[in-house]
Formats: C-alpha cells, sequence, structure tokens
C-alpha cells in the first residue's frame, strides 16, 4: 500500500495561513483590562511563551513537561498540546506526537476549532507512519484515525468566516477545499486499510471531486474498486491509469501491477496483447478525466465464450473482418491450439530446425482444390519428414496460432506444429508410390 509522504514543512496550516486566524493565546497584559474574564494568570502566560520560544524540540518538550506538571489544569493546554507535536515530529518520535494531537482533539469545546483542525491535519499525516498493521489493536487505531478524519471534514466545513475578514463567502469556502480534500483521503486510507472498500471508494471520490489532480487518491480509488466485492474492474483500472499520468511516485512498479491486473482480469490467449491494452488505456488517461463509456476490456469469461465456439473458418473470417471484431477475437484466439486443420500445401521450405508449410484452407474442398496461394504458414518442429510434401497434397496438422497478417495478403503463422503421420509420403527409394492424400469432403479443424 502506497503511504503518504510525511513533512512537516509541508502542512497545510488549514486555518493559520489560510484563514489567517490566531493560534495563540493573547496575552496576558492584554486581559488585564477586565481581570474577571482573565483565563489564566501571568505565571502560566510566561511559562507558555518561554516553551513557544524554545528552538530546542528537545529542550521545548521539557519546558512544557514542567508547564504540564505545575499547570495541569491551565485554560492554556490547547495551545501547550499545539507546541508538543511539532517537537515530537521533529524529533521523529511520530507515535508521541499522534499522542499530543489526539489530547488536543480530545479538549472537544474547550479547544478552540482552529486549534483542534490543524491537530487532526497534523494528525492524518503522521498516522500512516505510525500505523502497524501487526499490532494488536491495530483495527481500532484505524477506526480512530477514520474518525478524526471525518470530524476534520465536518469542523472544517462548519467554520465560520471572521467578521473581520476581508474574503468573499466564495472566497473563504475555496480556501477550505484543499483541508477538506486532504480529510477525505485521510478518511479512504483507513477505509481501505479496514477492508471496507466501498466506503474508500466513495471517499476517495470526494477527495478527487475537490482536487482532481492527487495522483495518490487516484491510485488509491483504483485498489478500493479492484478489491471491492465484487470488484468494479473498469473503473479500477482507469483510476490506477489516471495514478500513472499523474505522475505517482513508483509509478514504474505502479504501472507493472496495472499490467498484472489486466492480465487476470482478461486472461488473453497472448500476454504480450496485454501490453497494447495498457497503453491505449494509459493514453485515454491522459485525455481525459472520466473513462470514455465505449472503452472496455473483455473479461476471460468473454474470451472463453469465443474459444469454445471457434474453428478454423471462423477464425479466419472474423480476423479478416477487421475492427473490433477482429481485435476481440484476436485476443481470444492468439496462442490458441488446433487439434486438426485441413489444407493443401502451396509452397514447402526445408529448414534447419524446421519445415515451414505455406498452406492453404477453406470452406469446402473444391475451393481448397483450386487456390493458388497460401493463407496459412505453418512452422513444422521435429519433424523433418514433411518436407517430403509436395505441392498440392492435402495435409492435417496441429499446431498454435501465433499471429496474422492482415495485409497485403491474409495470412495466419502457426508455430509448433505436427503434420499428421499419415499425410506424409513415403522417403524416396521406400517401396511404395506417393499417393497424395485428398483433402476430406469437410475442414475438420474446429477447436
Amino acid at each position: 500500500m502506497m503511504r503518504q509522504r510525511l513533512t512537516m514543512k509541508g502542512i497545510l496550516l488549514i486555518a493559520l495561513v489560510v484563514l489567517g486566524l490566531p493560534a495563540r493565546p493573547a496575552a496576558a497584559q492584554d486581559q488585564q483590562q477586565d481581570s474577571s474574564k482573565q483565563p489564566y494568570t501571568m505565571a502560566e502566560y510566561n511559562a507558555f511563551q518561554t516553551a513557544n520560544a524554545e528552538t530546542k524540540p528537545d529542550a521545548k518538550i521539557k519546558l512544557l513537561d514542567d508547564f504540564v506538571s505545575k499547570f495541569p489544569n491551565s485554560s492554556l493546554m490547547q495551545y501547550v498540546y499545539a507546541l508538543y507535536y511539532p517537537a515530537y515530529t521533529q524529533l521523529k518520535n511520530y507515535a508521541k506526537a499522534l499522542e499530543y494531537t489526539d489530547k488536543l482533539v480530545a479538549l472537544g469545546d474547550k479547544a478552540e476549532p482552529l486549534s483542534r483542525l490543524q491537530a487532526i491535519q497534523a494528525r492524518v499525516q503522521l498516522f500512516p507512519f505510525v500505523y502497524d498493521p501487526k499490532k494488536p489493536d491495530a483495527h481500532d487505531q484505524l477506526v480512530k484515525e477514520r474518525d478524526a478524519a471525518l470530524l476534520g471534514i465536518k469542523l472544517l466545513q462548519d467554520l465560520k468566516k471572521p467578521k473581520d475578514s476581508t474574503l468573499t463567502d466564495a472566497q473563504f469556502a475555496e480556501q477550505k477545499k484543499p483541508g477538506v480534500a486532504l480529510f477525505y483521503s485521510a478518511a479512504g486510507f483507513a477505509d481501505l486499510q479496514l477492508k471496507d472498500d466501498a466506503a474508500a471508494a466513495d471517499t476517495f471520490k470526494a477527495a478527487l471531486s475537490i482536487k482532481p489532480d492527487d495522483a495518490v487518491s487516484w491510485y488509491r480509488l483504483g485498489l478500493a474498486y479492484l478489491e471491492v466485492k465484487p470488484p468494479q474492474f473498469m473503473d479500477g483500472i482507469w483510476a490506477v491509469a489516471k495514478a500513472i499520468d499523474l505522475k505517482i511516485p513508483g509509478d514504474v512498479q505502479i504501472k507493472d501491477y496495472l499490467r498484472r491486473q489486466i492480465l487476470a482480469y482478461e486472461q488473453p490467449g497472448c500476454d504480450s496483447l496485454a501490453d497494447a491494452q495498457l497503453n491505449e488505456l494509459l493514453q485515454l488517461a491522459t485525455s481525459a478525466t472520466d473513462r470514455p463509456a465505449t472503452y472496455t476490456i473483455p473479461s476471460a469469461d468473454d474470451l472463453n465464450k469465443i474459444r469454445s465456439s471457434s474453428n478454423i473458418l471462423t477464425v479466419i473470417s472474423d480476423l479478416k473482418a477487421g475492427g473490433d471484431k477482429a481485435k476481440l477475437n484476436w485476443l481470444a484466439l492468439c496462442g490458441a491450439e488446433f487439434p486438426e486443420v485441413v489444407g493443401k500445401v502451396i509452397e514447402v521450405k526445408p529448414g534447419a530446425d524446421f519445415v515451414e508449410l505455406f498452406l492453404f484452407t477453406g470452406a469446402t474442398p473444391e475451393e481448397i482444390e483450386a487456390a493458388t496461394t497460401p493463407n496459412l504458414d505453418v512452422k513444422v518442429m521435429g519433424q523433418s519428414e514433411a518436407s517430403r510434401l509436395q505441392k498440392g497434397d492435402g495435409v492435417r496438422f496441429s499446431g498454435t496460432l501465433l499471429s496474422y497478417d492482415s495485409e497485403p495478403a491474409f495470412m495466419l503463422h502457426w508455430d509448433k506444429a505436427k503434420v499428421n503421420p499419415e499425410d506424409i509420403p513415403a522417403e524416396k527409394g521406400a517401396p511404395g508410390k506417393h499417393t497424395p492424400h485428398k483433402v476430406p469432403p469437410k475442414n475438420p479443424g474446429g477447436n
């Protein structure tokens, strides 16, 4: 599972930076005009400011610990917690940092919405680096992460514009969108780990409706679609393709993953055909956000139906038709083995390790007898005696479909073929006279 990259330096301070709201207590002396409303003492305020001014994270934590021990019920505790988690993050003690984001969020209405939002945002960015699926409380930790992210969405959507803000209502709403998208993505990450793939898909779609260029959310949306029961294959591979188009980190490995998904779903006759499908998918993803309604990839069941109903004559007819029909049929029949195909020898080319036969097959014996140009190129392996076949001979062979040419003249190419020994003439000098094998009245090359 791809992780989010942690960078506290790059965290969006949702309300502090974007909305311009204060994130620290007012000076105690500013409140001395009405001491009845002063929520903390000068000693508390000074101790807090000393910790706030300290730049070394380990020294800052010691000062904060001292503050908590002296003033455990201070109204400044939300600001104290807000200093703890960045300090622990600087020390790369992410578990401890996460603990203090939760302490701040747990203050509920005792903390400002801004402070809780910032703590939740830090939490969702820290969580992938703390979460361990092997721990006994892994499930509970995921539920807690999902619930925190959903709370972040609610708090941010409910956040009111300050009265002194110069932003319009529309501008204020627009400024909140990146934070909402972040929280949706975090909830989706937790849902994905919880195997609640349907919920994960919904949250990632919500995130992408706000931030459609988020490669990681596209990738995770793809995972959710591919893992949900039953899988939504086309939506899944499209989402993964969009992630690759957006240059997601590790795109080479993800591209290989996407190819394997196509192969597993489709099970084409030749694995190499998946490469062309993958390239087509990636090209489409660069030009559209939504998957074109006409774009599809056949399932293994679709291809098996073609295999079970095909014979050599339908193969030739369908491939000659060209277009989507030929493409679909070739996906099913490339690499297929046919037990007995009938044809007439047009030309024989003996080689070092194989004998190449150029044959013609058709619907009727009359059509075969009248033919002068081949439509089958057959490589006979390990059967050198096949070189004794002569032009005009009728022959039966089994083999594997390798490729085909549609232009300039239609030709089916076969590999690993074996000729029916009864159809091979006796060696020169051997008793008996060569009697060319006659083409049977029906072409049995059906399966």
